[in-house]
């Protein structure tokens, strides 16, 4: 059966392109310093997000992990959403293997948190009851608020809070290129404030292995080491570079696609009797729908029913589903996703 597989943009395969690089990737021994597209992939996301150099590290939940290690010492204190990604779903990684205590703070529906909360969860550094407030992580876009695109402008009030308490600040930046594209402002506008930030190359960019984590030079030093620590040090990964290297220079040009079957999706499951889908401002690649009282059966058993049909969905919540879009998902396959569910929810 061909699938429709909407459970997350990770789900995607690299281009016939991408399948080409990476045959005829020109390779080395990267932990020696000594893979030359390597080398080219980190320059070039550094360039992009307007810092001075790079890290290819294998996926996003290690660079985050980098990133909060390489600011922040055992005992220290990250401030961060209480939906964020480093929080709900990278294995207490910060505080496993950090010994960083996470401080987290309600997020708001739009993704951003009050400013008023940042400011009062930042601690008395005299105090020796407390943890030493160190850094500040946030998130854009943000997956769990419906993966919008939070705007620069909330990013520099935070800014102006980390620098007058001696704060650093990393972003998360999964899916930077989709918000770029949401917004119009460039990721390295986006990333300005912020110390350090991760991108996702695998998500909806279709590369089939990695992040980069960027920042100063003195800061990726740092965090090389740590790679190494991790066990993420990789030797001729070239071949997976290759890849990423088309997701930067194509496909970070074509999600506004994503972003409008995302909305053509929503609006068709928005006519289906027992579905509310909701809207936000500075929506992307995803459909956050939820199922209203009138409809018998949990989004689990949905869900299998959808599978039947050939479309693939993640349950988020009891009566909820995140669907999203990426480069695999065509206009044809909107419609049938949105016949789908109109078919389960008649059984």
């Amino acid at each position: 059966m061909q699938w429709i597989d909407l459970r997350s943009d990770t789900v995607t395969q690299p281009t016939a392109e991408m399948r080409a690089v990476m045959v005829e990737a020109v390779v080395g021994d990267d932990v020696y310093g000594e893979d030359p597209t390597v080398q080219r992939l980190q320059a070039m996301s550094a360039e992009r997000l307007g810092k001075e150099a790079g890290l290819f590290v294998p996926s996003g939940t290690m660079g985050n992990l980098i990133g909060v290690l390489a600011h922040c010492g055992r005992g220290d204190e990250v401030i961060m959403g209480s939906l964020a990604h480093t929080f709900l779903f990278e294995a207490g990684g910060v505080a496993a293997l950090g010994g960083v205590h996470p401080h987290t703070l309600p997020n708001l529906p739009d993704g951003t948190i009050a400013l008023e909360d940042i400011r009062l969860a930042v601690r008395d550094a005299n105090n020796p009851h407390y943890p030493t407030s160190r850094l500040i992580v946030l998130e854009n876009t943000h997956n769990r608020c419906g993966g919008v695109a939070v705007p620069v402008e909330f990013m520099l009030a935070v800014k102006e809070i980390a620098d007058a308490n001696g704060l650093k600040m990393h972003l998360d930046g999964a899916r930077i290129f989709n918000a770029e594209t949401e917004l119009g402002v460039a990721a390295a506008e986006l990333a300005q404030p912020f110390d350090s930030v991760t991108f996702c190359l695998s998500k909806g960019l279709c590369a089939p292995v990695g992040s980069v984590l960027c920042g100063s030079k003195p800061f990726i030093q740092q965090a090389l080491r740590l790679r190494k620590m991790l066990g993420g040090g990789m030797r001729q990964a070239g071949i997976l570079a290759a890849a990423g290297i088309i997701a930067l220079e194509k496909m970070t040009l074509r999600l506004g696609e994503d972003h409008r079957r995302a909305a053509e999706l929503g609006d068709l499951l928005a006519s289906v009797d027992g579905l509310r889908v909701e809207k936000k401002a500075h929506a992307t690649n995803m459909v956050f729908v939820n199922l209203d009282e009138s409809i018998q059966g949990s989004a689990g058993e949905i869900a299998g029913r959808l599978k039947s049909l050939g479309v693939l969905a993640s349950p988020t919540g009891a009566r909820q589903f995140r669907l999203v879009l990426h480069y695999w998902i065509s206009d044809a396959d909107v419609k049938a996703t949105a016949q789908a569910f109109r078919q389960a929810l008649s059984v």
